[in-house]
């Protein structure tokens, strides 16, 4: 039998990436499949229980015959839709490949090496990610409850501070603050740093002491800046459509560093169809009210500790490494939540009356 040939190769020198790029952890997606189960409930990734808006999905149909061309590079006519829904000038708009993309672009636009970016303690993992990418310092303040707190941040600015991310709420936690401490926070911060307010969730939260943050964009144009998805209550996160409401200079500066066509026609087309579908927004936004709260109350009920949500999942926390086997309890029901190691938790979405039920089932 032949022995198997095993070439040795010679040490080489080989190019090395930017420095920030070996500080940043792989970022693994939630798991979408499980042994044993076909359809196993994916708890995940914070996805829309209720999927999108058949509307959404007959327009992205409908754009698909015409993918031979390229889509509208500018987004001209979803951003006039998204401008008319929350009262905007759609000069003042830009759309992304999700949020994702908008995060890089200002990261790789207003930061870079001997910069710092700053962010409340347990923030969006993708802020410090893409704030490394851009060879950046990443700068985190204390988030006392796991919730962010504006004093913190602002005591950490520096002279080299350039951005400053805030998620309201949060995503890990589902913790957000009010109006106040935004207002607060956009008073304190110099002239010179620019504020990301992630507002993601935004939808969700009808609570009058909360503010999706946009009425300080045209304030205090320059140094305010607000995301926004279709991701979550529109449930277009297969579609990847983000926007950002920032004034017209800053988004000129953008788009010369972001990718010429951001946005897939079907995705423009899905996107404008989500946002006149009325009726399967207020469903979504009716389920989670109805199926947050008591997925909460179930489970805090059962002695877990539930961190307070504004989004459409909770965090449930729990003593030392007993995390693992609440996770393995879900699986064994077919469940797949996103466990969260740095907070002993488990981030578990909010799904459908059966899904939900069968999640207290496995952890009672």
């Amino acid at each position: 039998m032949a022995r198997p040939c095993h070439r040795v190769y010679a040490a080489v020198m080989r190019p090395t990436p930017r420095p920030g790029i070996l500080q940043i952890a792989n970022y693994a997606a939630g798991d979408m499949t499980l042994p044993n189960f076909s359809q196993p409930a994916v708890l995940a990734a914070n996805e829309s229980p209720l999927g999108p808006s058949a509307a959404a999905i007959e327009a992205a149909r409908g754009a698909v015959a015409n993918v031979h061309l390229y889509p509208d590079a500018d987004t001209v006519a979803l951003n006039e839709a998204i401008a008319k829904k929350h009262g905007l000038d759609p000069a003042w708009i830009m759309c992304g490949t999700g949020s994702e993309s908008l995060i890089e672009v200002l990261c790789r636009t207003y930061a870079g090496p001997g910069d710092e970016v700053l962010m409340p303690k347990f923030s969006f993992p993708m802020f410090g990610i893409f704030a490394n990418a851009a060879g950046a310092t990443v700068v985190t303040s204390a988030a006392p409850n796991f919730t962010a707190d504006v004093d913190a941040l602002l005591a950490a600015v520096t002279e080299r501070t350039k951005l400053v991310f805030l998620a309201n709420p949060n995503n890990p936690t589902g913790t957000w603050v009010n109006r106040q401490a935004v207002a607060k926070l956009v008073a304190g911060l110099p002239e010179r740093v620019m504020l990301v307010l992630d507002s993601a969730y935004a939808e969700y939260l009808e609570d009058p002491a909360y503010d999706a943050g946009l009425q300080y964009v045209t304030k205090h144009p320059g140094r305010v800046v607000v995301l926004r998805t279709f991701s979550k209550l529109y449930a277009l996160a297969g579609l990847r459509v983000g926007w950002m409401h920032a004034d017209p200079e800053t988004i000129t500066l953008l788009r010369r560093a972001r990718f010429i066509f951001p946005v897939t026609a079907p995705s423009q087309a899905a996107a404008i169809a989500a946002l006149g579908d009325t009726a399967h927004v207020r469903r979504s936004v009716e389920h989670n009210q109805q199926w947050r709260p008591w997925l909460a109350k179930e489970l805090s009920a059962r002695g877990i500790e539930v961190l307070p949500s504004g989004a459409n999942f909770v965090l449930a926390r729990f003593p030392g490494d007993e995390w693992k086997t609440a996770d393995s309890k879900l699986k064994a029901k077919g469940v797949i939540v996103r466990p969260i190691p740095p907070l002993s938790g488990l981030r578990i979405s909010i799904g459908l009356e059966a899904q939900n039920r069968t999640v207290v089932e496995a952890l009672a």
